[in-house]
């Protein structure tokens, strides 16, 4: 009689902190798609915002100076600068270029203009609410690797993150 063990055989279950390891190894993959995907998402709010503004620039003027009361600044320098951030910020902020300084300049723009329009309303004010944690989220975590920073940093800097 012939008896076969199977002392070789190996158990090819996963263990859970394997599965945990290759969640998280494709997690860590993905997250520049979600740092690009949420920067290009706020990007854009203020962006269309900005197109805006310019697409009929009596009624913006007409806004700052009755409607929008913008602290220490002139209606219509606050008209021009408020218009000028809602379009060099948000593409600076998509492409990854300055992402901190970009991020952070809408952040303080988003506050200001819930400061400056009284009218807003609570549904405006809770998108403003969104808005600036999304926006805080890039300032504090950067623009991540599927950003221009990060490529001048590789190329230029030789630091690899």
């Amino acid at each position: 009689m012939t008896t076969t063990t199977f002392l070789d055989h190996k158990d090819t279950a996963m263990k859970p902190t394997d599965l945990l390891n290759k969640v998280t190894e494709t997690l860590n993959f993905l997250s520049p798609i979600g740092d690009l995907i949420l920067r290009c998402w706020v990007a854009y709010a203020f962006w269309v915002s900005g197109l805006t503004k310019i697409q009929n620039w009596d009624s913006t003027l007409y806004l700052f100076n009755e409607e929008y009361s913008v602290p220490f600044l002139p209606p219509e320098i606050a008209a021009y600068l408020g218009t000028a951030a809602e379009l060099v910020s948000p593409v600076l902020l998509s492409f990854g270029l300055l992402g901190r300084f970009a991020a952070l300049a809408l952040f303080l723009f988003n506050i200001v203009a819930v400061i400056s329009y009284p009218d807003l309303g609570a549904a405006g004010i809770e998108q403003h609410k969104v808005w600036g944690v999304m926006l805080l989220v890039c300032f504090l975590h950067g623009p991540g690797k599927l950003s221009i920073d990060h490529w001048v940093r590789q190329r230029f800097f030789n630091v690899n993150t």
